[in-house]
C-alpha cells in the first residue's frame, strides 16, 4: 500500500461541493451516506435515481422535460432522458455565480499576447459567430470543423456550432494532412475554420499548404473560414473568409436550438494507429450531466475557480477542460510547447494566470521530476489547491515529487478515462485520501470492475478493466455505423452486454484503483502478467534513460517468448554492456527476475501519437513481420520516423 500523503480537512463536507450535493440528497431524496463508498454503490445500481439527482441539483436548462431517467439499460443501445429536449452551448454558458465583467476565458500562448474574455464577451462572441454560421447556411445536423490550436476562436465556434445543433469537430494544426483527412472525410463537414500557422515554442509553422491539401480532400466543404493567427496582417487564402466576417457585428439574438438529449454535439476520433481513426460521437445530454458531475463533484471546481488542463485541439482534454464555465469555472487555455523556454514555463503560467486547479499529463510531471524542477521555488502556487494526472499512469514517485516540490496541501487527483466517455471513470474527489501511485477511487455512476480472465470480477489482483452499467457519456455511437455494428465490436466483442475498455486494472479492497497499462501491450510471461506501467517507471528513473518502450513477442510453442527492451538515452550516450547490466538489475530489484528483458536496444526515439501515447502494439506488429505502412498510420504519430529503426531491426533478426 503506498504512503498516504493527503488526507481530506475535517470539514470537507462543509467546504465542497461534493458536501453540498449530499446535503441536497438528504434534503430533497431522504437519502443519507455515510462516506464515498456508499454514495458510489448507490450510483452505480440506482442509475435512475443518481443521474435524475445530477439533472435536478444541477438545474439542467431543458426546453422540454425527460418522460423517464433511463429507457433502455442494456449495452450498446441505453436510452437517457427520452423526450428531453435541450442544449448543451446554453448550459455552459449561463455560467452560474458569474456576473458579464467576470473573467471567465484566459488565454496564453507563444504566437500571440494573452487573450481575456469576460463571461460579457464570450455570449456576445457566441452570438455573433452563431450568427455568422447561420449566414453560411450551417443548419442542425451539419458538421463544422476546426483546424485550430487551444485558442478562444476554437471554443467560441464550439458554442455556436453546438447553439445551432450542428456538430462540431477539431484537428490540433500540428496533425498533418493524411492525420486531416482520415479523420473529416468520414464526417464530410460543409465549413471548415484553420488557422493559417502558429508558433511552438521561438518557431513560427506555416500551415497554408496543409489547409490547402485539407480543403482538395473534402468534396462537401461549402466554405472556409482563415484566423490570421501567425500572420493578422495577411489576406484569407483563395476565396476563404476571415474571422471577422465569421465574427461580423449583427442584430440576431444568441438563440439556442433545442435538440433530443443524445443529438450529436461532437465527433472525437481514436488515435488511428492503426487503421482509420474511429469517429466517436458524443451527444449534447450525456456530454453535459457527466462534465457536470465530474468538474463540480469530483474536481471541486465552482465560480472561484481558474480551471488549467494543458491540452491540445486533438485531444478529448480541452473537451473535458472548456466545459468549465458550465459549473461557473474559470478555464485557462494555452498553446505552445510546454518546454518552452523550459519546463518550468506552465507552472509559471499557473501563477501568472491564478490557476488553483492545475491540469496536465504524467509524462510532464516525471519529465519535471527528472529535471531536478522545484514548481514552488519558480513560481507562486498558493492558490493552487488541485493537480490533476492523466494521460498514462502516475507511479508512486511521480506522487511524491509533486507534494514534495509544488505544494503538500494540494489534491493530486491521478484520473483515467478516454476518448471513448469524454471523461474520466477512475480519479480522484475531495472526500477521499491520496495514497501514492494510487487513483482514489471510482467515478460516481462508473460501475467500473476489473475482470480475471475467466470473466469473474477481482479485488486486490490484475484484471481487465470493465464497465457493467451504462453511463449517459457513452457515444451516441461511431460516424455512419449501419446498425452499430463498429461500435460493438469496438468494446461488447470480448464480454456480451459489458463494457471493455482495453486496460488493466487493480481495484483495492478500499476501492482504490491502480492502472497499470494497456492490456493488448500486455507482457505475458510463463502465464504470469506484468502491466508496461510499472516497467516504464523503473527503466526512466535512471538518469541515463529519456524514454523506452518494452513489448513482448509471445511463443508459439508456449514458452517464455522474448521480452525487448528499447530506449533513448541522454545526448552523447551509447549503450554499452554496463549500462545494460544497471538496467537489467534496476529491473530484477524493484519489479522481479521476469522483468529483466531478453535483449536492451538503444533507438533515437519513441513511437508516440499525437497526444503523446507510447505505440507499444505497432512496434510489436513490426517486430513480428508487419510491414511499417501496415503496422502503422504514420498520420497519427508524432514522429513516424521513429518507427524505421524497429523495421530496420526486424530485417536484421530475420535474416540472422
Amino acid at each position: 500500500m503506498g504512503d498516504m500523503l493527503w488526507a481530506p480537512p475535517a470539514d470537507v463536507r462543509e467546504r465542497s461541493r461534493i458536501g453540498g450535493y449530499l446535503r441536497w440528497l438528504r434534503e430533497h431524496r431522504g437519502l443519507d451516506f455515510a462516506d464515498y463508498d456508499a454514495l458510489w454503490r448507490w450510483s452505480t445500481t440506482d442509475l435512475d435515481g443518481f443521474w435524475r439527482s445530477i439533472w435536478d441539483h444541477f438545474e439542467v436548462i431543458a426546453h422540454t422535460p425527460p418522460t423517464a431517467t433511463l429507457a433502455e439499460r442494456g449495452m450498446p443501445g441505453a436510452r437517457w432522458f427520452p423526450g428531453a429536449t435541450l442544449n448543451y452551448a446554453e448550459n455552459v454558458l449561463r455560467m452560474p455565480g458569474r456576473v458579464e465583467d467576470d473573467p471567465v476565458v484566459i488565454a496564453h500562448g507563444q504566437t500571440r499576447p494573452p487573450v481575456t474574455l469576460t463571461a460579457g464577451e464570450l455570449r456576445e462572441q457566441v452570438r455573433r459567430v452563431s450568427a455568422g454560421l447561420r449566414r453560411l447556411g450551417v443548419t442542425a445536423g451539419d458538421r463544422v470543423a476546426a483546424y485550430a490550436p487551444n485558442i478562444p476562436e476554437t471554443y467560441v465556434l464550439l458554442l455556436a456550432t453546438a447553439s445551432l445543433g450542428a456538430i462540431f469537430s477539431s484537428c490540433a494544426p500540428e496533425f498533418g494532412t493524411r492525420s486531416v483527412t482520415d479523420r473529416w472525410q468520414q464526417i464530410e463537414p460543409t465549413v471548415l475554420v484553420a488557422v493559417d500557422g502558429y508558433r511552438y515554442g521561438d518557431k513560427p509553422v506555416d500551415r497554408r499548404a496543409e489547409v490547402a491539401s485539407i480543403r482538395a480532400a473534402l468534396p462537401s466543404l461549402r466554405h472556409t473560414v482563415s484566423i490570421g493567427y501567425l500572420d493578422p496582417r495577411a489576406a484569407p487564402q483563395d476565396g476563404a473568409l476571415g474571422w471577422a466576417e465569421l465574427a461580423a457585428p449583427t442584430d440576431e439574438p444568441l438563440t439556442f436550438t433545442p435538440v433530443p438529449f443524445d443529438h450529436p454535439l461532437y465527433v472525437l476520433y481514436s488515435s488511428g494507429t492503426t487503421g482509420l481513426p474511429k469517429p466517436i460521437v458524443h451527444g449534447h445530454g450525456g456530454i453535459l450531466l457527466e462534465h457536470l458531475k465530474m468538474l463540480a463533484l469530483h474536481h471541486d471546481l465552482g465560480p472561484a475557480d481558474r480551471f488549467f488542463w494543458f491540452t491540445t485541439t486533438g485531444w478529448m482534454m480541452w473537451n473535458f477542460l472548456v466545459s468549465g464555465p458550465a459549473v461557473g469555472a474559470t478555464i485557462v487555455l494555452f498553446d505552445g510547447n510546454p518546454g518552452h523556454p523550459d519546463l518550468g514555463g506552465l507552472w509559471r503560467l499557473a501563477a501568472e494566470t491564478g490557476t488553483t486547479y492545475f491540469g496536465t499529463s504524467a509524462p510532464f510531471l516525471l519529465a519535471c521530476r527528472k529535471a531536478g524542477l522545484v514548481p514552488r521555488e519558480i513560481a507562486d502556487l498558493s492558490a493552487l489547491r488541485g493537480v490533476g494526472s492523466t494521460g498514462a499512469p502516475l507511479p508512486a514517485e511521480g506522487f511524491h515529487w509533486v507534494y514534495e516540490t509544488v505544494g503538500d496541501r494540494l489534491q493530486l487527483q491521478s484520473l483515467s478515462g478516454g476518448t471513448d466517455v469524454c471523461t474520466g471513470f477512475v480519479g480522484g474527489v475531495p472526500l477521499l485520501p491520496v495514497y501514492a501511485g494510487e487513483i482514489a477511487c471510482r467515478a460516481l455512476g462508473a460501475k467500473v470492475e476489473a475482470r480475471s480472465a475467466d470473466g469473474t470480477p477481482v479485488i486486490g489482483a490484475l484484471g481487465e478493466l470493465v464497465i457493467t452499467e451504462p453511463m449517459p457519456s457513452m457515444p451516441v455511437g461511431f460516424w455512419n455505423d449501419p446498425g452499430g455494428v463498429r461500435y460493438a465490436e469496438a468494446y461488447f466483442d470480448v464480454y456480451p452486454g459489458v463494457w471493455r475498455h482495453g486496460d488493466w486494472i487493480t481495484i483495492n479492497e478500499r476501492g482504490g484503483c491502480v492502472i497499470t497499462g494497456r492490456s493488448d501491450a500486455t507482457l505475458n510471461r510463463g502465464g504470469v502478467r506484468l502491466g508496461t506501467a510499472e516497467f516504464y517507471s523503473v527503466v526512466e528513473g535512471l538518469d541515463q534513460v529519456l524514454d523506452s518502450v518494452v513489448v513482448h513477442l509471445e511463443d508459439d510453442e508456449g514458452g517464455a517468448g522474448e521480452l525487448l527492451l528499447f530506449v533513448v538515452l541522454a545526448d552523447g550516450l551509447e549503450l554499452d554492456d554496463p549500462m545494460r547490466a544497471t538496467i537489467c538489475r534496476e529491473l530484477r530489484t524493484a519489479l522481479s527476475p521476469r522483468h529483466v528483458p531478453d535483449e536492451i536496444h538503444q533507438v533515437r526515439s519513441v513511437p508516440r501519437t499525437l497526444s503523446a501515447k507510447k505505440l507499444e502494439v505497432p512496434v510489436k506488429k513490426i517486430l513480428t513481420g508487419t510491414p511499417v505502412d501496415q503496422a502503422a498510420a504514420k498520420g497519427a504519430l508524432a514522429n513516424p520516423e521513429s518507427l524505421t529503426a524497429f523495421a530496420a531491426l526486424a530485417q536484421s533478426r530475420t535474416s540472422a
